[in-house]
């Protein structure tokens, strides 16, 4: 049975950056990393992104092999005991650890059909075969009007693809922008060349003449000759409730991204966390919380530990237009914007209870860290006091 220092079951980019704070640290000690994916750590945001864009390959990897880790690739835990610090993989080797991060992430939600043919857009594999798919086919369907999808759709649409977004919603990430700014992002997606059919109820997916056909009720028949879906997430939290830890939308952790159990961590995707600008618990399923969770996670694990005070951000591209993004962004919430140029350059602004909650910069940039601070103020603010505030 081998035996490491540190253990880290998931290889995406949270256990990259656990690899990095570990040697931070600690530079000699044992690191093993055991992924169900084929391929090692690498930058998830470029394969709905700059891929389509024309950047290579070989821009994504994470480099983690040069950190003295053992990878263990293509493999998942079927028994693990936590009294013992054993696990035993798919391919029935033994491991015991010191200290183990959980960074399983998060798998795609699944539609209730037959949906075999679908590709739940999430991994280097759903791209290689997506991009494949590409070369070869013309009309595609994206299904899912939210982050994913809105991503998927424009990378198709700029790699010259027909593209048909169908969703439930009333507008394009309608869950996230006030319903003035979905509007306008929908007719803009018209204006490109996107179908968008929102208000589609799917039943089904079915073959004929060697295309597909995607059943949307009242919106008819969709007939595409590929299907990808961007419907949403859920965290990976079977192995945490085989440990017997709390489980609450995600795997609940400490300030200090400890477990209930001693020696195992959670972190990235799958931990839920407590913030203190949002006074809330919140699991956060973007790059910048991966990596500044992951980091701090290993040197935690490493014996330097500090709380985890982080309000992670995001960002997206959707055609030419763009956004980054800290805090709740909720559609319900009292919104107020502040257009510098209607739908072209502006900041939103999510209240709830006269406190700013969530920021979005839409096609603003480099004001992210005053847009924490602003969610991080104890006071409340009165809205013509945030007019030209972040611009």
């Amino acid at each position: 049975m081998d035996h490491f220092k540190y253990l880290i079951i998931g290889g995406g980019m949270t256990a990259d950056a656990a690899v990095q704070g570990i040697r931070s640290v600690d530079p000699v000690g044992s690191i093993c990393i055991m992924s169900a994916e084929t391929d090692p750590p690498y930058n998830r945001p470029p394969l709905s992104k700059a891929l389509w864009k024309g950047e290579t390959v070989d821009s994504i990897w994470r480099k983690t092999q040069d950190q003295k880790v053992t990878l263990l690739l293509g493999r998942t835990v079927t028994r693990i005991d936590a009294k013992e610090k054993r696990i035993v993989d798919s391919g029935t080797s033994s491991y015991s650890w010191e200290k183990l991060l959980l960074a399983t992430g998060c798998s795609p939600r699944r539609l209730p059909f037959d949906d075999k043919q679908i590709i739940y857009f999430r991994t280097f594999a759903d791209y290689r075969h997506l991009r494949t798919l590409a070369e070869e086919q013309k009309r595609f369907a994206v299904i899912g009007g939210g982050f994913i999808g809105s991503e998927m759709a424009a990378a198709l649409n700029l790699y010259a693809k027909e593209v048909v977004m169908v969703f439930p919603g009333e507008g394009i990430c309608d869950r996230v922008f006030p319903k003035e700014l979905s509007e306008f992002v929908t007719d803009f997606y018209r204006k490109k060349g996107v179908q968008v059919v929102s208000k589609a109820k799917l039943s089904g997916l079915e073959t004929k003449d060697g295309s597909f056909v995607l059943k949307a009720g009242n919106k008819g028949d969709i007939f595409v000759d590929a299907v990808v879906a961007g419907v949403g997430v859920e965290p990976n939290v079977e192995l945490a409730k085989a440990l017997g830890l709390k489980v609450d939308n995600g795997i609940v952790v400490d300030e200090f991204l400890r477990t209930g159990q001693a020696d195992i961590y959670a972190a990235g995707d799958v931990a839920s966390f407590f913030n203190q600008s949002l006074g809330k618990r919140i699991r956060v399923e973007h790059e910048d919380n991966a990596n500044t969770m992951g980091r701090q996670a290993g040197r935690n694990m490493a014996g330097q530990p500090e709380p985890y005070n982080h309000l992670p951000s995001f960002y997206s591209d959707l055609f030419e237009l763009g956004y980054e993004a800290v805090g709740e962004l909720d559609s319900r919430l009292r919104t107020v914007v502040d257009w510098k140029e209607p739908y072209k350059e502006g900041v939103v602004y999510y209240l709830e209870n006269n406190r700013v909650r969530g920021v979005l910069l839409w096609n603003v940039w480099g004001k992210v860290d005053v847009a924490r601070a602003l969610i991080a103020e104890s006071k409340p603010v009165r809205e013509e006091e945030l007019k030209g505030r972040l611009h």
